[in-house]
């Protein structure tokens, strides 16, 4: 997370933009259920890099 100007919020993950407090129709901070969505994406990002690391590593 990296703070903006003007209350921006705005979350990326490896580059790409997962959340966008401006993209969303209420314009508001996220709530719990958008945070613990928020939480599976990036957990299932680690995973992924967990996996794929094992798998070169033989």
């Amino acid at each position: 997370m990296t703070p903006a100007d003007k209350g921006r919020l705005e979350i990326y993950l490896d580059g790409e933009k997962i959340f966008d407090r401006f993209d969303e129709d209420t314009e508001e901070y996220p709530g719990y259920s958008t945070v613990n969505q928020l939480k599976m994406v990036i957990a299932e990002r680690v995973f992924d890099v967990e996996d794929e690391m094992a798998a070169a590593r033989g």
